[in-house]
């Protein structure tokens, strides 16, 4: 799997893009063309097509001259928002991890560098456990069952990163995981009885700690709106850095960054939770898988 560019001005990010969305809106909403923007901001109309791409940061002072221009009030909500969500996109940009040393996962850096800034994560699974929530045996039998990943080296240091993306669960500021299951991903055998005995184990250990909820939907349950395909909802501390939904397909990774969009998703995984287990019932019927499989 090819590596991911390097370069600064050659990496967007999930909130630049977020952020340079709604700038774009509001320059179009005023009538105002890119060099138009380019001059009131005295600078060339490549750097604001860069901003509105979410390809480079976006400093304050920027910022502040293109909401006046655009009509945002100082002071106003909307322009607080637009300015929290610029600095959370440089400080998401400057953040160095454990993820640096991975440079072969190519796109699937953006994710991890986003889940480790994120606060909540809320996940519906139709098919895998939640990467979160996998042991080292499963995550290697999911990866070397998918040919993308040609190269044992490869295989490795995605099943490490996935692991180590787990630290997120307990750390200082652990995140908050909410995580559907459909009962199918628990009964299908991805690396065996032995590993699947394993993966109950820790469905239910992390089942018990407190950031952690979990809910099945059984078989027995009607259909339901989100049969479609999984899909994890981010969300982030600062106010104005609105959820974003990520969708991994076969052939793709795909980021939903509308309101729009992450209203639709929230209703969906609301729905869907409303009708699943309980987390309670599903501990229950975690153990009685687990003992299935022992």
């Amino acid at each position: 799997m090819p590596g991911q560019q390097a370069g600064t001005e050659r990496k967007s990010t999930v909130l630049g893009r977020k952020l340079g969305g709604e700038l774009l809106k509001l320059r179009t909403a005023k009538g105002l063309t890119q060099p138009q923007a380019a001059e009131h901001l005295t600078a060339t109309q490549t750097k604001i097509a860069k901003i509105e791409r979410g390809v480079v940061p976006v400093r304050d002072p920027d910022l502040h001259t293109l909401c006046d221009l655009y009509g945002v009030e100082r002071p106003s909500p909307a322009r607080d928002r637009l300015v929290a969500l610029a600095k959370a996109d440089r400080e998401r940009r400057k953040a160095k991890g454990w993820w640096e040393e991975y440079t072969d996962l190519g796109d699937l850096l953006e994710y991890i560098q986003l889940e480790a800034g994120a606060t909540r994560i809320r996940t519906f699974q139709n098919q895998l456990v939640p990467g979160l929530l996998q042991t080292p045996e499963y995550a290697r039998a999911v990866t070397v069952a998918d040919d993308v990943w040609e190269d044992p080296d490869e295989v490795d240091q995605f099943v490490a990163a996935r692991i180590g993306r787990q630290g997120r669960l307990t750390d200082d500021n652990p995140l908050e995981l909410w995580a559907i299951l459909s009962e199918a991903a628990l009964r299908q055998q991805v690396g065996g009885p032995s590993v699947m005995q394993g993966q109950l184990e820790r469905l239910l250990d992390a089942s018990s700690t407190p950031n952690v909820k979990l809910q099945m939907w059984p078989f027995e349950a009607a259909a339901h709106a989100s049969m479609t395909g999984p899909f994890v909802i981010v969300g982030f501390e600062e106010p104005a850095a609105l959820d974003v939904v990520y969708v991994e397909t076969a052939g793709s990774r795909l980021w939903l960054e509308s309101e729009d969009d992450a209203n639709r998703h929230r209703g969906l995984f609301d729905s869907v939770r409303r009708k699943a287990l309980s987390p309670e019932d599903t501990r229950a019927r975690l153990a009685s898988l687990f003992k299935e499989y022992r």
